[in-house]
């Protein structure tokens, strides 16, 4: 079961996949959060009526909730119902659930927010969550598609900025680690939970940040298995090969003094995860270039990208991020003085070419 939540916190989207539990959860709990709920007309999800305070029939049906969200029932265009919510019922709600039954691959959906003006200019991309069950996981995971087909259950996990593994009472303590261990294959940059009835805190799947750049260095950090039960992650995704501008985002939470390369692949055989560290400062223009031909001939192949750059005579640090062919990057804050001078880059896609990228990533740097 997969859900798309958009979070419109000062007017900030954000769009998570949720499974029924949690969102009912959601929708029932007193938890003091506004939060409106766009279902579609297939869904799954039972509004008892004893919960309903007001409810408006039309082309959509809005529900008030006896807990301050709003339920509604989308039949038609996604982008207008936004619309419409945020312009009929601005200042009712501070977050949107998208319940996306029947989605796999959430691509389209983070795409249409940059390339649709009108949403794009009242509300953010926010982040990508995605419940994964851990009793079933594995039968999904090694679902064998046709030649070509990617794995809807790995789509939803690489395009991911939270990722909770529910049901762990289910399953024993070495299955968990083991299923973590694959899910991390897939994807570095997100950030892991364990959860029982999908019973996470709130703030951990409200307010990701996930597409913002400044908060890109949290997103290409080695590593967060050790870390689930606490960080959050973010991931922010734009290119329309206007790559002016690079993002470039350093990392110390770990102690790297040497290149580093690590390229992990999942069951899926076309689906990994790829993260470059080197030390040393890059030709933007090399950087650029690089990147710009990497999107134009394998964009499709990319599912997301986020990098942080010490860039040659720039003060601060330069970082990026892409979903995709949408692509965007800047300039973020000011290098420390003692700040080690990393560059850091981490792909998540198929097909994905360790040692190339790996290669193509340090010809940009300056040579001494």
């Amino acid at each position: 079961m997969s859900y798309i939540i958009i979070s419109l916190s000062s007017l900030t989207l954000r769009v998570e996949f949720f499974q029924t539990t949690l969102l009912n959860h959601i929708l029932t709990a007193h938890h003091g959060k506004r939060i409106a709920v766009i279902e579609n007309e297939y869904g799954e999800v039972d509004i008892d009526g004893s919960l309903v305070a007001a409810q408006t029939t039309g082309a959509e049906d809005i529900m008030m909730l006896n807990n301050g969200c709003l339920c509604c029932t989308v039949r038609g265009d996604l982008v207008r119902m936004i619309g419409e919510l945020v312009d009929k019922k601005k200042g009712k709600f501070d977050h949107i659930i998208i319940e996306t039954t029947g989605l796999a691959n959430p691509a389209p959906i983070i795409q249409t927010f940059y390339a649709e003006d009108t949403v794009f200019n009242d509300v953010k991309l926010d982040g990508v969550v995605t419940l994964v069950d851990a009793k079933h996981a594995r039968l999904h995971l090694d679902e064998v598609k046709p030649k070509g087909i990617v794995n809807e259950a790995v789509q939803q996990i690489a395009y991911a900025d939270r990722i909770i593994v529910n049901k762990i009472d289910l399953v024993n303590e070495p299955e968990v680690s083991s299923l973590v261990e694959r899910i991390r294959s897939m994807n570095r940059m997100a950030h892991l939970k364990r959860a029982e009835y999908g019973k996470v805190d709130l703030d951990y799947v409200l307010g990701i940040g996930g597409f913002d750049l400044e908060r890109i260095e949290s997103a290409v950090s080695e590593d967060h298995t050790e870390h689930e039960q606490k960080h959050d992650h973010d991931h922010n995704h734009e290119h329309d090969h206007d790559h002016h501008h690079h993002d470039h985002h350093n990392h110390h939470d770990h102690d790297h003094k040497h290149d580093h390369h690590a390229h992990d692949h999942t069951h899926d055989p076309g689906v990994s995860s790829v993260s470059i560290v080197c030390e040393g400062e890059m030709d933007l223009e090399k950087a650029d270039m690089w990147l710009g031909n990497l999107l134009l001939e394998h964009s499709e192949d990319i599912y997301r990208m986020k990098g942080l750059l010490s860039v040659s005579g720039m003060p601060q640090r330069f970082v990026f991020q892409g979903v995709h062919d949408i692509f965007q990057g800047s300039p973020e804050r000011m290098w420390e003085p003692n700040e080690p001078r990393i560059n850091k880059i981490v792909f998540i896609g198929k097909n994905l070419n360790g040692e190339e990228l790996d290669k193509g990533f340090k010809d940009c740097l300056l040579q001494k």
